[in-house]
């Protein structure tokens, strides 16, 4: 577990974990020569139980909140100090809005100096200590009494944050670690360390950084100040590094070192905002802020969802557009400052970190946060059951760092199905099915002479309007189920047919006969209707409607073959097993070199040959491929 110290500068919190641990955090020639503590120190002690313990001492003084930030968000438990003499002060009062804006609920104060306060006034510093804490999350932490000069409540003290219990940080999912100092060792290269928030980090281990996306891999790594194989979630630890774009410039304190699965970097969170109410104004929409995320510190500007103010005291769903891409996830913690930096205005949770850059007020996207702010348990049963009708579960599960198999597993719990990485409910699934089926219906009905709709078509024509990438997937399950026919480019039902009109019919009988008769060199489309009557636009569209069923290929302009017979002649072209001549194909199909070199041409566009001056080769085709199915004519070239 990490402990964080909170409270004003110079009441003794660096003296304190000094006591507790026998380490002086104050690491810096300016902290020694200042007597302050400027940036994060850290300290490790075993307190009596064979557990070790991490102590985060951060800065006291207004000027290095900052750093006070960037160490407060990887802890578990506060030790918030107030000196007896002096009682409550600014910073205090500041530390312990950011512990209650960051859900810190566990914790224990220290009343230091007590040596320099009489019982009446350690008496007196407790009640107005107890006052402050009555309406934040460490109301009714205990206080304990102590010196770090006589060693008074120092053993106490130790007693009382064992018992304080384990971190509560997630051991499942992937690994994370916020960086927050990065630094150079003689002889062993690059080193990070960092609280790990989730999972676990082994060395040998391959990791990202965010949201730069370096590779590292873990050479070696110590956790809570000791040479281990593995560092958990919950403990501090220095990771060596090496990497081949690694170096200590390429790291800052903000990064992330992730498992490659949790690399995405992003630059807008939505979250649900409290706004503290000691501020003198509401917040308005669009206000410049300063975001702490992890131990990250960047600027960025708050999108308020409901309404253009926010008052003192009042929660709302916000978004944060951040001037630069972070590392985040559902349920991290934000703190935001004023644009000068002098002062804690407000905190956040995170419901969704890749918030959407448009129609972020909408209303069904609106509901859709309020989905996602509930309950873990309650999340996926509501989401299922929004407007929009599905879950993208790879999406779901990155956001709250949670493997596939897990979110399959919840969904199902929620009386969904997961389906090629999205979730429904069955009776979404099945209403679907319905729309599907019933659209098609109802156009073969008013369309008989039509083969079906296009698959694009279809989307846009059924009751409701899902994603393209949705839909394939509810496409997919019909076309295995049989309920839907894939026909060339349509898609029609099992039970219906082209039907062709009478005369259509009776021209098309002939066409096909002349077309298998002379199947190289089959007649042109002024040809077919010169022999049979018939109007060269009646068949011209004939025959192109006849295309996009995929039962001919148009191969130059009003140049119809049977679609076997194009199959037949990508063979022959296969069959060479050097490069050929227009006149070796010719000699072939015994059909002309001009009719040779358009077919040829037609294999050029379409990848199935490859021309170097006058010879070409072959270029192997899968299993029943002769190239993408012609749905519309090309411009022949002259060759």
């Amino acid at each position: 577990m990490i402990v964080g110290t909170a409270g004003h500068i110079d009441h003794g919190k660096t003296a304190l974990v000094k006591a507790l641990t026998g380490v002086d955090a104050d690491r810096l020639k300016e902290e020694k020569a200042r007597g302050i503590t400027i940036d994060l120190g850290y300290a490790y002690s075993d307190l009596g139980d064979g557990r070790q313990l991490g102590f985060v001492d951060v800065p006291g003084h207004e000027r290095f909140v900052h750093n006070m930030l960037a160490g407060a968000t990887g802890i578990d438990a506060a030790l918030l100090v107030v000196s007896a003499a002096e009682g409550i002060k600014p910073q205090t009062v500041e530390h312990l809005q950011i512990l209650d804006l960051l859900g810190i609920d566990r914790g224990i104060v220290a009343l230091t100096k007590a040596d320099l306060a009489n019982d009446d006034q350690q008496l007196e510093r407790m009640a107005e200590i107890e006052t402050l804490l009555a309406t934040t999350s460490l109301r009714g932490a205990e206080i304990v009494p102590v010196s770090a000069v006589t060693g008074q409540g120092i053993d106490e003290l130790k007693e009382k944050l064992l018992v304080l219990g384990e971190s509560g940080k997630g051991a499942s999912g992937f690994a994370r670690l916020a960086v927050d100092r990065c630094f150079v060792l003689s002889g062993a290269g690059v080193v990070v360390t960092g609280t790990v928030h989730a999972g676990e980090i082994r060395v040998d281990d391959r990791l990202l950084l965010t949201p730069s996306g370096i590779e590292a891999r873990v050479r070696s790594l110590h956790a809570q100040n000791r040479a281990a194989a593995v560092g958990r979630a919950g403990e501090r630890c220095a990771l060596n590094l090496a990497g081949p774009r690694l170096s200590k410039e390429a790291i800052k304190r903000g990064d992330w070192v992730v498992s490659p699965e949790l690399h995405a970097p992003t630059d807008r969170i939505d979250v649900r905002l409290s706004l503290l109410a000691s501020e003198a104004q509401p917040l308005k929409h669009w206000s410049p802020v300063h975001v702490h995320l992890g131990s990250a510190h960047v600027m960025g500007r708050v999108a308020l969802l409901e309404g253009e103010k926010l008052a003192p005291g009042d929660t709302a769903l916000a978004q944060i557009v951040l001037d630069e891409k972070v590392g985040a996830l559902s349920g991290d913690r934000v703190i935001l400052r004023d644009p000068s930096a002098t002062r804690t205005m407000a905190g956040a949770a995170i419901i969704d970190p890749f918030g959407p850059p448009r129609n972020r007020r909408a209303e069904r996207r609106l509901a859709e946060l309020a989905a996602l702010a509930v309950d873990d348990g309650e999340v996926l049963p509501r989401l299922l059951r929004l407007e929009s009708g599905f879950v993208d579960v790879g999406r779901f599960g990155l956001a709250r760092n949670l493997r596939p198999a897990e979110v399959e597993t919840l969904v199902e719990a929620a009386g969904g199905q997961a389906l090629e990485g999205f979730g429904f409910l069955a009776e979404t699934l099945e209403a679907a099915r319905t729309d599907i089926v019933e659209t098609l219906k109802a156009f073969h009905e008013t369309k008989a002479d039509a083969p079906g709709l296009q698959a694009e078509r279809l989307r846009v024509t059924l009751k409701r309007r899902w994603p393209a990438s949705v839909f394939k997937v509810l496409l997919d399950r019909e076309i295995r189920a049989k309920t839907v026919v894939v026909d060339g480019a349509f898609l029609r039902l099992p039970g219906h047919s082209l039907k062709l009109g009478s005369r259509d019919e009776a021209l098309w009988n002939k066409i096909a006969a002349d077309m298998t008769r002379d199947r190289f060199k089959p007649p042109r489309v002024r040809d077919f209707a010169q022999a049979y009557g018939a109007t060269e636009v009646d068949t011209r569209r004939l025959l192109q409607r006849l295309s996009k069923l995929g039962r001919v290929v148009e191969v130059a302009p009003d140049h119809f073959f049977l679609r076997p017979v194009v199959a037949e002649m990508v063979a022959i072209v296969n069959g060479f097993d050097h490069e050929f001549s227009a006149a070796e194909f010719r000699d072939k199909l015994d059909n002309g070199r001009k009719l040779a070199i358009q077919i040829l041409e037609f294999f050029d566009r379409h990848g199935m040959t490859i021309r170097r001056g006058d010879l070409r080769r072959a270029v192997p085709q899968k299993a029943g491929q002769y190239g993408p199915p012609p749905t519309a004519s090309e411009p022949a070239r002259s060759g």
